[in-house]
């Protein structure tokens, strides 16, 4: 079939890529009985609502309503289309699309797709450049003294920019690039005159990869006395430097792996941790870390180890990371570097094996950083300044929700300035009690929102809509049964959305398919209908269900209809009592319409 990909093929692709191994490239799941659960990507949340099961090979989160099988989870995730998102599962696992497919719209636009190619050239060229050039030879020199393998080199694909002003341009021009489009990038800069030069000449370059593991910029340093020190490219549609993190790609499987991430502020600070064997490194990109970013993290692992610089900057850095890092739920630990040093320094001087040993694995908790942190904010020989150290760290311990890291903590106090414990915790229950009041608030915010409150009123659905509900879920794990309601019942549910499921789903086992949401889902186009199917997919259902239980929803949901039939005959009466004159025989038959409609209910 030309320009489509076959029905086989989407079914080979799909049935390739387990749902809970792609989805956990992006979430953090924990299994919770037959099902795995994780941190919505799609909307902010704190607990955790977002459920995917294997069995079915489908995901629902219960807070904004998304579902969908692999596929769908891809498109969503990475706003590709439907033929980026099987390209790129087909990729995963090794399954060539037929020739005669051809590529929907981009979820890119042209300009962005021209772009991603020039930097998919240009980092070829500029670490060809680095490893086999003599005009490279000075980056070459610059890596290899900073302690730099040539294996790493190669890895991170690092180059060198030569030191001339039209050397990429020219590059990119015979390539067929339209200079306008890579000066907007900043790939190249437009000068007063309309002359474009090489915005990163004379710097060895740094590839900013997205997750996909795509170039997307580049990071040059200057390697003579030029100025400034660290160049980045410009944001762009393609790079948004507040919600990547530098080496992402590469680290994110061994942050799964480790259950916690290395966070760094400099690229060669990654560079060096990753060659010394910490391979959950990642760095920001030359700002502060920002709540995107920290929000990223806390889908894919609780804890996140910050190794900033040693220095005074390095260490109030730290301090307004692990701030955003706690407010997005994570566990917060610090690497504590001496000497003011950074961590490339430290491998370099120390090693590898201390730095694994007395840095990263040594890390203090958030709290013993803390205290070290705020204690440089008051003279404490001062006994007003002393007093009010105190109630600071009071203010931090009373967020602990462990009551043994609190009593430790206490401790720590008691035995550094004289003061009982007891006293400490009395001061400490009254900020304790006002944090538990602010979390109650939080939490009863956090269910307020509409998507929350829509999930919260189908719980209260009448018993019949329950029962339809309930029936459609057998339906769709079991031919047998969805043969038994088409003989019975047809298409006749009381639900209008229940009557468009059923018969999409009649179709769909007439054309000889097996039972499979994940299958099923495909066939229908409309989003929300799409939703409610993998919502009721997701019901508990009874492995052994009885013919009799069968045959009791059937009943209820033919009782539904013959009530429903009975109350539009009434309402027929009413108004023909109405129009002839006689109010006493109208209003007893809106109290028998009344009487039907409370049982429904009921």
């Amino acid at each position: 079939m030309p320009n489509q990909i076959p029905e086989e093929t989407i079914e080979e692709v799909r049935k390739a890529n387990d749902i809970v191994d792609v989805i956990g490239e992006y979430v953090q799941l924990k299994k919770q009985g037959r099902n795995y659960f994780g941190l919505c990507p799609f909307h902010g949340e704190k607990t955790p609502s977002f459920s995917v099961t294997q069995e079915k090979q489908i995901f629902h989160c219960f807070g904004c309503g998304k579902g969908g099988n692999v596929v769908t989870f891809v498109m969503e995730i990475e706003q590709f289309s439907f033929f980026e998102a099987m390209e790129y599962l087909a990729g995963k696992s090794g399954i060539s699309l037929p020739e005669t497919a051809s590529s929907e719209v981009s979820s890119l636009s042209k300009e962005s797709q021209s772009v991603l190619e020039a930097y998919e050239w240009l980092t070829k060229l500029y670490h060809h450049l680095l490893r086999f050039t003599k005009d490279g030879k000075t980056g070459y020199s610059y890596f290899k003294d900073r302690g730099i393998s040539e294996q790493t080199v190669d890895l991170f694909q690092l180059g060198f920019a030569p030191n001339d002003n039209d050397f990429t341009a020219e590059f990119l021009k015979k390539k067929g690039f339209h200079q306008q489009i890579l000066a907007k990038a900043g790939l190249v800069l437009l000068e007063e005159d309309n002359k474009v030069t090489d915005r990163f000449r004379g710097r060895v370059m740094f590839p900013i990869r997205n997750h996909l593991g795509k170039t997307i910029a580049f990071g040059g340093r200057t390697i003579s006395n030029g100025e400034p020190k660290y160049l980045n490219s410009p944001e762009s549609e393609l790079f948004q430097k507040g919600k990547l993190l530098y080496n992402f790609d590469l680290a994110k499987k061994y942050i799964r792996k480790a259950s916690e991430a290395v966070l760094f502020e400099g690229y060669m600070d990654v560079i060096s941790a990753y060659q010394s064997g910490v391979k959950n490194a990642i760095a920001t990109l030359g700002t502060s870390l920002t709540t995107s970013q920290a929000k990223l993290l806390k889908r894919y692992v609780d804890t996140v180890i910050i190794c900033y610089d040693g220095d005074d900057a390095g260490v109030e850095a730290t301090y307004k990371a692990s701030s955003t890092l706690k407010e997005a739920g994570c566990h917060v630990k610090i690497a504590r570097l001496k000497d003011g040093m950074d961590p490339d320094d430290y491998i370099n001087t120390y090693g590898d094996e201390a730095f694994h040993n007395d840095v990263i694995k040594a890390s203090e908790t958030y709290i013993s950083f803390y205290m070290r942190y705020i204690k440089r904010s008051y003279n404490l020989s001062l006994e007003d300044d002393r007093f009010k150290y105190i109630d600071s760290l009071l203010k931090e311990i009373a967020m602990i929700d462990s009551s043994i890291e609190r009593e430790y903590y206490l401790r720590e106090i008691s035995n550094e300035h004289n003061i009982s414990i007891e006293t400490l915790q009395q001061d400490m229950l009254s900020h304790h009690k006002q944090v538990g009041k602010n979390k109650d608030k939080r939490e009863k915010n956090r269910y307020t929102n509409r998507a929350n409150n829509n999930y919260q009123t189908k719980k209260l659905l009448p018993a019949f809509q329950n029962a339809e509900k309930q029936l459609i879920a057998y339906m769709l794990k079991d031919r047998a049964i969805t043969d038994k309601v088409q003989e019975e019942i047809g298409a006749a549910f009381n639900i209008d959305v229940h009557k468009i499921i059923v018969t999409h789903l009649y179709a769909y086992y007439e054309e000889e398919h097996p039972a499979d949401v994940s299958r099923f889902i495909e066939k229908i186009t409309d989003q929300d209908i799409k939703n409610l199917v993998i919502e009721i997919a997701m019901i508990y259902t009874d492995e052994n269900i009885s013919d009799k239980e069968i045959n009791d929803y059937i009943r209820f949901i033919r009782a539904e209809n013959n009530d429903m039939a009975t109350i539009k005959s009434l309402k027929q009466e009413q108004r023909s009592a109405e129009q002839q004159q006689d109010p006493i025989r109208a209003a007893q038959i809106a109290m028998k319409i009344i009487e039907i409609q409370k049982q429904l209910n009921n």
